[in-house]
């Protein structure tokens, strides 16, 4: 056996490690280290409580949207206030403009071009991998990149700026839009579906969506398996047996997407386990920091409880990163688990076959887009400008509270304690805190931990790039984890 030490990762958000161990050839075990700590936790001790909407958006350069929504919600939950109907959609087009940029930037700039490397010259389709995804010179790379930059309009017209966006409060959205502005924002939607439908489909969104088995998916590749990226990305998968790589856990995770107004999601909640879909029951979710350079005060902890006391001489801790579980449980969350929670039925079908796997993760993603920038088209359709976007929120002395949102990687809270006016607790679980957690008290690996077992290593290679594909196909944003 040997071991071998990867990271830190590039074209990942944040700091990464991965510890392997590796016999015969493939991983036998993982321990994946989240080595930076930030401690927006502490940061907010004592703040006003409006102040959390000032700095938990510096928490991520990607996904501060997520962030504020989740402050906003969790704020809004102390205060009683509900925003208005303006103001759900507002809000909702910013999180579909953000989720549908990382999206794209996943797919363009993170994911595919780990398919340019050399180890993969003597494949059939490198050669169009090369064209499209090479680092600055591929062709549909430097097309998305363009594409993400006018898309961000949307950002910058709803929000004044982004990153760090701060036109989301408790009651809605501060920022209104005109008639005028509405068929502006629109046009940066048309122009995103023209990308999408001409670049990486090859199809119109509709076609794409309407892929609802793995037969109507596999007829829709064999048509012209190299037309549109996503059908090269489908027979690089098939070529290289992604769906065989990378399994995920049996459970996966959605808080539900794009919130509606009197009740409801565009998608919804729930905890899928392959049969069923469950409620999320809140009071089950814990955090064990037994492996983690943190205080634990020697149990799991509901996050309203939760504690973010660094401990740097910890014996056996390895991570930055507690261990989120749900009744002791580990779960997968993203565009994957929402799909499920959704009810799309290629996703739940490819999921039965072989649970999550890189294959399966990417596609939702890809799927996911889709439907992004149809939601965009519906919320600008629902808007009504000049009307009420915004109602007045009154903090209370003494509140204990939380918010929910879905980022494009997967499931975010937001746990927020306010005692005298000031914030006494907050806490926050990220996406990649899941899907990227270190083992629990009971030695039970995190998801990529368990994901990445049987990963294939060939003899002296010190970045396998199985173990790349794995660890991107999660797509990790390891500023959020340790906030």
């Amino acid at each position: 056996m040997t071991r071998l030490l990867v990271g830190p990762f590039n074209r990942v958000e944040g700091d990464l490690e991965v510890r392997l161990d590796v016999a015969d050839g493939q991983v036998s075990q993982a321990w994946v280290n989240a080595p930076m700590y930030r401690g927006f936790e502490q940061i907010l001790l004592g703040k006003h409580p409006l102040d959390a909407l000032v700095y938990v958006p510096r928490i991520c350069g990607i996904c501060s949207v997520t962030q504020s929504v989740a402050a906003a919600r969790a704020l809004a939950a102390a205060c009683g206030v509900v925003p208005p109907p303006n103001g759900v959609l507002l809000t909702n087009l910013m999180l579909a403009c953000e989720n549908a940029a990382d999206h794209l930037t996943h797919f363009y700039l993170f994911f595919m071009p780990d398919f340019t490397r050399e180890v993969y010259a003597d494949k059939s389709w490198h050669a169009q991998a090369l064209q499209r995804f090479s680092t600055v010179s591929g062709e549909h790379a430097r097309e998305a990149v363009a594409v993400r930059q006018r898309w961000m309009q949307i950002m910058g017209t709803l929000g004044g700026k982004w990153p760090h966006t701060q036109s989301i409060v408790p009651g809605g959205s501060t920022r209104g839009i005109s008639s005028s502005e509405r068929y502006r924002l629109a046009s940066r939607v048309a122009e995103m579906r023209s990308f999408l439908e001409r670049v990486l489909y090859a199809a119109p969104l509709e076609e794409v969506l309407a892929l609802d088995s793995e037969q109507a998916l596999e007829q829709w590749h064999a048509r012209d398996p190299l037309r549109g990226d996503l059908r090269l990305f489908l027979s690089i998968a098939q070529d290289l047996g992604l769906k065989d790589l990378g399994r995920g856990p049996d459970l996966t995770l959605s808080y539900g997407a794009f919130a509606e107004s009197g009740g409801g999601y565009a998608m919804a909640p729930g905890v899928w386990d392959g049969s069923s879909l469950q409620a999320v029951n809140m009071a089950q979710i814990t955090e064990d920091a037994c492996h983690a350079w943190l205080a634990d005060g020697d149990a799991a902890l509901p996050p309203a409880e939760g504690l973010t006391l660094p401990q740097i001489d910890k014996p056996e801790a390895y991570t930055w990163n507690k261990a989120p579980r749900l009744d002791g449980q580990v779960l997968e969350t993203g565009a994957m688990a929402r799909q499920l929670a959704n009810g799309q039925p290629l996703i739940r079908a490819l999921w039965q076959r072989s649970r999550g796997n890189v294959m399966t993760r990417v596609l939702a993603r890809s799927l996911e887009l889709a439907r992004l920038v149809t939601l965009a088209e519906q919320v600008l359709r629902a808007i009504v400008p000049e009307a009420e976007s915004c109602v007045e929120a009154r903090l209370p002395d003494h509140a204990d509270a939380y918010g929910l949102c879905e980022a494009a990687r997967g499931s975010l809270g937001h746990w927020l304690s306010i005692r005298d006016g000031r914030i006494a607790n907050y806490q926050i679980i990220a996406p990649t805190s899941w899907n990227f957690s270190p083992r629990d008290r009971q030695g039970t690996p995190g998801a990529l931990e368990a994901a990445l077992v049987g990963a294939p290593v060939a003899a002296g290679d010190k970045t396998p790039v199985a173990v790349q594909h794995i660890v991107r196909s999660f797509d990790p944003c390891m500023v959020c984890t340790v906030h």
